[in-house]
């Protein structure tokens, strides 16, 4: 199954894109705004996408492509949601650095919340970003989220402590 928006096409991810998943979370100006793990051998990260359960309600890891050429780009998750809340948390990540700042991680953001809203019957999509990741914020409130709450000094990158934003989106408020 694929889900489509203007010019990606999410699908769901597995085994043969571990490389590709493996090369984003080492590369430093990928992970620069994310939580990073301890790095892991590419074998490590094609046993994680083996072993991971399918996609199902409360948890759906798709594979972002670009709609001319098919390249993997990136990933885009809603994961934690339960049907008797309606509600699910979003992660995203554009890993090809030559796609940044082309509107690829936007219309995948805005694809992902419409299949959430639409075939999962989400009331509400919730995130976290660093509040200085301001290019990831803007594409969030370009969807439609709105910031909800500071969380205070929970980031650690480069020595310092940042802050990050939660932020929301109810279904009816997508843009």
């Amino acid at each position: 199954m694929h889900v489509f928006g203007e010019n990606v096409k999410l699908r769901a991810m597995g085994p043969p894109d571990a490389e590709a998943l493996w090369t984003w979370n080492h590369d430093p100006e990928v992970m620069r705004w994310m939580q990073e793990n301890y790095a892991q051998p590419v074998e490590r990260t094609r046993t994680w996408l083996e072993e991971r359960p399918r996609n199902d309600y409360g948890d759906v890891l798709f594979g972002i492509e670009t709609l001319s050429g098919g390249t993997l780009i990136g990933l885009v998750r809603l994961h934690g949601a339960e049907p008797e809340t309606g509600c699910a948390v979003l992660d995203i990540y554009i890993g090809e650095k030559d796609h940044w700042g082309k509107g690829y991680g936007t219309d995948a953001v805005r694809t992902v919340c419409r299949y959430g809203f639409d075939k999962m019957r989400l009331h509400k999509v919730s995130l976290t970003v660093v509040a200085e990741n301001e290019r990831a914020r803007k594409a969030y409130e370009r969807v439609g989220f709105v910031v909800e709450g500071r969380l205070r000094s929970c980031f650690r990158r480069d020595g310092r402590w940042h802050d990050e934003l939660t932020m929301g989106l109810l279904e009816g408020e997508l843009t």
